[in-house]
Parts: C-alpha cells; sequence; structure tokens
C-alpha cells in the first residue's frame, strides 16, 4: 500500500515532467519537434574541437589521450582517424580539406592531411611561443584567426608565459603573416564567425562576455568590438540563422543574432566544451562534453 502511494506521486511527477519537456523541444525555435539528445560515444578523457568536413562528418579530439576520432555522417558510427596529433585541441577544416588543429604539444599550429600528415604551419608569434593556440576559425579568404590562450599542461616543460598577454590573433597562411587581431581580453577562447565572413564572434571565458567584430576581408584586421553578450563559453558555432551557440557548465547557450537568448540544451555534464553542426544536411548539432559526445537533430542548419 505504502509503495502504491509513493510511486503515484513520482508518476505524476515525471509526467508532467515529460510533457514539459516535449512541449518546450516541440516550440523551440531551433530544435526540431521531439528531439532528444543522443550520446553518440562515451569513455573519452576530455572531448573537444569538434569539427565538419565538405560531406557532414565531424572530427573530434580527445586530448588527454592525444586522439582525434571521426563521427560518420552516414551512421553515426564513431572511429578511430588518428593517434599522436600533436595534443589537438580546436579543430577547423580549411579549404583543400585538411584538418587545421591548435596543437598543444608544442603551442603551434599544424595542418592535417587525410593521410594523417602533419605539417607545422604556425610556430610561434615574433619569435615568442605562443601561449598556447586554443581554438580557430578559417576566413573564407583563407586567413585564420586563433585564440591564445594560457592554460598550464602537465606534458610542458615550460612553466611561464613568452607572451604576457592572451590575445587573437590573425595568420595567413599563404604568405606566414601574423599579427594580433584582438587584444586587451582576459582569456580568449571561443571563435566562430559568420559565413560572410564579415563579423567574428569572440569568447572572453574569463570575463563571462562574448564579443563581436567587423572584419576587413581584405587586411584581416578586426574593428567595433561590441560586446554580443554576457556569457562564458568554451567552443561556439553558428547557424543559417546567426543565431551563436556557446557551450559552458550549463551545456549549450543559444542566442539570435541580436545577442538575446532564445534557448538552452543542458548535457548533464560537468562541462560542455565545444559544439558544430554535422550531418550530410548540416542539421544535427554535435556536442562534445567531458568524456561524451552528444548529437541532437535541429530545425536549423549549421554554416561551417
Amino acid at each position: 500500500m505504502s509503495a502504491q502511494i509513493s510511486c503515484r506521486p513520482f508518476s505524476l511527477v515525471l509526467g508532467i515532467f515529460l510533457f514539459w519537456t516535449v512541449t518546450s523541444l516541440a516550440q523551440s525555435p531551433v530544435i526540431a519537434n521531439g528531439s532528444v539528445l543522443t550520446k553518440a560515444g562515451s569513455g573519452y578523457s576530455f572531448t573537444e574541437g569538434p569539427a565538419v568536413d565538405k560531406m557532414g562528418n565531424v572530427f573530434f579530439t580527445d586530448q588527454p589521450n592525444d586522439r582525434i576520432y571521426k563521427w560518420s555522417a552516414a551512421d553515426g558510427s564513431v572511429s578511430l582517424f588518428m593517434e599522436g596529433a600533436k595534443r589537438s585541441n580546436g579543430m577547423y577544416f580549411d579549404q583543400a580539406g585538411n584538418l587545421v588543429s591548435c596543437a598543444d604539444l608544442q603551442n603551434q599550429l599544424v595542418r592535417i592531411n587525410k593521410d594523417q600528415d602533419i605539417e607545422v604551419i604556425l610556430n610561434g608569434y615574433r619569435g615568442q611561443r605562443l601561449n598556447g593556440p586554443n581554438d580557430l576559425w578559417i576566413h573564407p579568404k583563407g586567413q585564420i584567426y586563433i585564440t591564445d590562450a594560457y592554460y598550464k599542461r602537465e606534458w610542458w616543460e615550460h612553466e611561464e608565459k613568452e607572451i604576457p598577454e592572451e590575445n587573437v590573433y590573425c595568420f595567413f597562411p599563404s604568405n606566414k603573416k601574423i599579427f594580433i587581431a584582438a587584444e586587451g581580453l582576459v582569456r580568449p577562447n571561443g571563435i566562430v564567425g559568420t559565413p560572410n565572413g564579415k563579423m567574428l564572434y569572440v569568447a572572453d571565458i574569463e570575463d563571462n562576455k562574448v564579443y563581436s567584430y567587423k572584419v576587413d576581408k581584405a587586411m584581416g584586421t578586426l574593428s567595433d568590438q561590441t560586446l554580443f553578450a554576457e556569457a562564458k563559453s568554451d567552443g561556439m558555432t553558428i547557424d543559417h540563422k546567426g543565431n551563436v551557440y556557446v557551450t559552458n557548465s550549463d551545456g549549450v547557450t543559444i542566442f539570435n543574432k541580436k545577442g538575446k537568448q532564445i534557448e538552452q540544451i543542458p548535457t548533464g555534464e560537468r562541462w560542455t566544451a565545444n559544439v558544430v553542426f554535422g550531418g550530410k544536411e548540416r542539421n544535427i548539432l554535435f556536442i562534445t562534453a567531458m568524456g561524451s559526445v552528444y548529437t541532437l537533430d535541429m530545425k536549423v542548419k549549421g554554416v561551417q
């Protein structure tokens, strides 16, 4: 009798929760009706750096284990792409189909081809070692924007920064030109740009702010720094409507292009590191969170 009495209120509460969840998802401006967050893989140490190729496959890193994995757009399976990836962190595919990676092993930027050959394309800035390239975005014209945040790694032999400031750099692989594109930030981390190359978003993770910048497509310089949202963000992506997705301890928070929050996707993990759109139609949100990766069907599509 007592068991039946205790179960009925629980069932009622559970039913209300499920009804609220389904109803809220159905009304979401971005999440597909009835879509449920699905664990696509687990058992990793710390997942990061999701990057989507031209077929919609997503490559992501397990940095502590120095591995890169591939999530298949065809069947949703996950397979090992390569080991010994120079401690890759943030990644992005260039126009030629190479995987460009923030390589934390020696604070470099590297290019990885389909045969897993690694080429170092950036060693430092004016003869100084970078603090730790963290994340990147590649402009349609080819220049690469890099957030250089200092997170002391256990595999480093050095203990101090060579560059006191943590900046955003612009790097042109074609002529090796590099310059500081944005400074005065506490710790730049997540970064993403619009598909037309006119605007760049940068997260200052330690100051709980996301800024927008206007991009000079020819010179690569940034101007008109504007506060976009008060939010902490590790990684970011953007959809075809201009909504900006940020990741942190709350999961994935989504802002419209005016900086107003329109959706929240909790992952249930202690930290959600990064996010990208994958799948053949770019309508599957792929999320890296601690030791697992997740997918979620969306109404909107990615533009990366």
